[in-house]
C-alpha cells in the first residue's frame, strides 16, 4: 500500500528508524536528515537517502525549517513525518509543509496550536466539560498573583509554562517564600525552550498517578481510544518506565477516562495519533493535564497490547484513509512494559553521561522489542537527549512482563557510558513496583542509587553474583584432614563500596584539575543561565550560586556550607565543562564545597540529591 512514494522523517535516532521501518513495510521510500554531529548516526545509514541539514549549532539543525523543506524538495518527498520532539508540535512548520505541497503526517496546525498552549487547552477542556486540575485558565503576570493563588488553592501549587512539556517550565512551590525564584525560573525556561514566557498556576497533586490515554482520529469523524498507559515512574518530571494497562485502572475507570480522552480530542478537531495526559488522584479523580499532539516515546507499549502499528495509522490517516479499527474492535491483550535506557549516572542524581558506546548487545527472545538508534562506536552527544534505547516487553500479565523485563535487562550489554540498566533492575525488584504502587520518593533516593550500582554492569538479577562484578579478596587458613591450606575467598563488594570509590575518584579528578577543596564545579557540560552571587558575598548553606542548563534541564548549583565567595569568573551565557572549576577560574566558598541538584524534582529536597563527591 504505497500511499506516498517518499516520506521525509524530520528527526534523528531511534524514532527516525522506527518510522522508517513502517514506511518500508508500506512500500514507501525513506528520506533522512542529519546534523554535522550525526554524520555517522545509525538513522542516516538506515534511510534510503539522507541530506545534511547542518549549519549553525547542531541542536538547531533539526529545528531548521528551511533546510528541512529544502531537503524534502531535493528528495522529491511527498510528505513529512516529524517524529516526536523538535518540530513535531510546531504549528508554523505544519503550515509551511502545506504551503510547499507536502503532506504533514500529524494533526492539523489549528489543533497543535490549541493544545500547544496549556492555558488555551485548559480553557477549551473546561468549556467541553473535561475535568481539569483546579487552577487558572489565564496567564499569571506577577509573583504576588502567584502567592494569592497559593493561599486560595492551598499549598503546594505548580507554576507551569504555558507552552511547556517534559518537565521543562514546571516548578513546584510549597510555600510563599519559594514563589519569587520559582516564578522567574518557570518564565525563563518557557522563554528559553518554547519562546513563550507565559505561565499559569494550578493545584499540585501529591503523589498522583500519571495516566495517559492514546487516541486515534481520522478526517472522517472517527475518534477512538486505545486504552491507558501508566507513566508514574519519573525523575525530574520526565518518564523512565511506562506500562499498560495501569495497575490502578479497572474496566469501569478505563471506559470513563477513555471517554474523557475522546471528548478532549473532538474538542479541538484532532486528527492523527495523539495522547491525552492526565493525573489520577488517590481517590480515583481523573484530571486533564495536557495533550501531546504527536506520537509518544511510549507508544510502543500500546502497540504491544493492541497489535496495532500506530505509525502506520498516522501515515494512512494523513493519506485520507479512515481508521482501520472501530472502538469495539480494540482489546488489550496481556501487559507491556517499557524501560528507557538512558545514558545517565544514577549515583550522580541522574545527570546525563555522554560518551562513546564501546560495546552494544541488545536482548532478544520471546516478547522482547528494542527500539534504538545506536551501535558499538556510536557517540551519545551532550547536545541531544541522552536516550540510548527503549526496551519493551510483553507478557501474559504484569508479573510475567516484569520477569521478562528483568531477563531482557540481564541480556542488555552496554559499555563505554553509564546507563540506567542497573536502576531498572533495582526498581523492578523493589516491593513497591512489584505491588504496583507509585514508588513516590524512591526513584531518586540514595537507596536506589546503591542498589542500582550493585546490579549494574550486567550482573544478573536473582542469580549468583560472585565473580560477575567487583569483588574483594580475602585469604583464609583452613585445615583438611590435618593438612593446612591457604584459601583465597572472593566476595562481591557491597553497593556502598562502589559508590564510595566513585566519590573518591571524582574528588581526586577535581583536585587534579586545580579546583581545590572549596571550588565550585559544574556536574555537567552546559551553559550558565544566571549567576546569583558576587565576589565577596557571604553565602549560607544551600544558597544558590548559579544556574546551569544542560541537556533539557535546569540545575541550581548550591553552597554546601556557609562561606564567602572569594573568586567568581562565570557570567550568564558562558559554557562550562564537567570536572574543572566553573568556567576558567575557581569559584570558592571560604568553608566548604558546593554541590548541585536539579532545580525542581517535585519531591522534598534531600541531602542525597546533592552531588556525591563533596566531603
Amino acid at each position: 500500500m504505497a500511499v506516498f512514494t517518499k516520506v521525509l522523517v524530520a528527526n534523528r535516532g531511534e524514532i527516525a528508524i522506527r518510522v522508517f521501518r513502517t514506511l518500508r513495510e508500506l512500500g514507501i521510500g525513506t528520506v533522512g536528515v542529519y546534523s554535522e554531529v550525526d554524520r555517522n548516526a545509525a538513522h542516516v545509514a538506515y534511510a534510503d537517502e539522507a541530506y545534511l541539514i547542518g549549519g549553525g549549532p547542531a541542536t538547531e539543525s533539526y529545528l531548521n525549517q528551511e533546510r528541512i523543506l529544502d531537503a524534502a524538495r531535493k528528495a522529491g518527498a511527498q510528505a513529512i513525518h516529524p517524529g516526536y520532539g523538535f518540530l513535531s508540535e510546531n504549528a508554523q512548520f505544519a503550515h509551511a509543509c502545506a504551503e510547499h505541497d507536502l503532506v504533514w503526517i500529524g494533526p492539523p496546525p489549528e489543533a497543535i496550536k490549541a493544545m500547544g498552549s496549556k492555558i488555551e487547552a485548559r480553557e477549551r477542556m473546561r468549556a467541553a466539560g473535561v475535568p481539569i486540575i483546579p487552577g487558572v485558565t489565564s496567564a499569571v503576570e506577577s509573583a504576588e498573583e502567584v502567592r494569592r493563588l497559593g493561599d486560595e488553592l492551598g499549598w503546594p501549587i505548580a507554576i507551569k509554562a504555558s507552552a511547556g512539556g517534559g518537565g521543562k517550565g514546571l516548578k513546584v512551590v510549597r510555600n510563599a517564600e519559594e514563589v519569587e525564584r520559582a516564578f522567574e525560573s518557570a518564565r525563563r525556561e518557557g522563554e528559553a525552550y518554547f519562546s513563550d514566557s507565559a505561565v499559569y498556576v494550578e493545584r499540585y497533586l501529591e503523589d498522583p498517578r500519571h495516566v495517559e490515554v492514546q487516541v486515534l482520529a481520522d478526517a472522517h469523524g472517527n475518534v477512538i481510544h486505545l486504552g491507558e498507559r501508566d507513566c508514574t515512574i519519573q525523575r525530574r518530571h520526565q518518564k523512565l518506565v511506562e506500562e499498560t494497562p495501569s495497575p490502578a485502572v479497572d474496566e469501569a475507570l478505563r471506559e470513563r477516562i477513555g471517554a474523557i480522552a475522546v471528548d478532549a480530542a473532538r474538542a479541538v478537531g484532532y486528527r492523527s495519533a495523539g495522547t491525552i495526559e492526565g493525573l489520577l488522584s488517590r481517590e480515583s479523580e481523573y484530571f486533564f493535564l495536557e495533550m501531546n499532539a504527536r506520537i509518544q516515546v511510549e507508544h510502543t507499549v500500546t502497540e504491544m497490547v493492541t497489535g496495532l502499528d500506530l505509525v502506520r495509522e498516522q501515515v494512512l490517516i494523513a493519506a485520507g484513509e479512515p481508521l482501520s479499527v472501530r472502538q469495539e474492535d480494540v482489546h488489550l491483550y496481556g501487559h507491556a512494559l517499557e524501560c528507557r535506557i538512558n545514558a545517565e549516572d544514577v549515583a550522580n542524581g541522574f545527570l546525563p553521561a555522554p560518551g562513546t558506546i564501546t560495546r552494544y548487545v541488545e536482548p532478544s527472545g520471546p516478547g522482547v522489542r528494542v527500539d534504538s538508534g545506536v551501535q558499538a562506536g556510536s557517540e551519545i552527544s551532550p547536545l541531544y537527549d541522552p536516550m540510548i534505547a527503549k526496551l519493551v516487553v510483553h507478557g501474559v500479565d504484569r508479573e510475567h512482563a516484569r520477569r521478562r523485563m528483568l531477563r531482557a535487562l540481564d541480556e542488555f550489554a552496554i559499555e563505554g557510558v553509564k546507563t540506567l540498566i542497573g536502576f531498572h533492575k533495582a526498581l523492578l525488584t523493589h516491593p513497591c513496583f512489584i505491588e504496583g504502587e507509585t514508588c513516590h520518593g524512591l526513584v531518586e533516593s540514595e537507596l536506589m542509587a546503591a542498589r542500582a550500582a550493585e546490579l549494574e554492569n550486567g550482573r544478573p538479577t536473582g542469580a549468583a553474583e560472585v565473580g560477575v562484578a567487583a569483588v574483594r579478596e580475602a585469604v583464609r587458613s583452613v585445615e583438611v584432614d590435618g593438612r593446612r591450606f591457604e584459601v583465597r575467598v572472593l566476595r562481591p563488594e557491597p553497593a556502598f563500596a562502589d559508590l564510595a570509590r566513585r566519590r573518591r575518584e571524582r574528588s581526586r579528578s577535581r583536585g587534579a584539575a586545580g579546583a581545590g577543596r572549596d571550588a565550585v564545579v559544574s556536574p555537567m557540560q552546559g551553559t550558565v543561565l544566571a549567576v546569583e552571587v558576587s565576589e565577596g558575598d557571604e553565602v549560607e548553606a544551600g544558597q544558590v550560586i548559579c544556574i546551569v542548563e544542560a541537556m533539557k534541564m535546569e540545575n541550581e548549583v548550591h553552597a554546601h556550607r556557609a562561606g564567602r565567595v572569594t573568586e567568581l569568573s562565570v557570567a550568564e551565557g558562558q559554557p562550562v565543562t564537567t570536572g574543572p572549576p566553573i568556567s576558567s577560574a575557581a569559584v570558592r566558598a571560604s568553608s566548604g564545597v558546593v554541590a548541585s541538584r536539579p532545580s525542581e524534582t517535585g519531591m522534598p529536597k534531600r541531602a542525597n540529591s546533592c552531588l556525591p563527591w563533596y566531603s
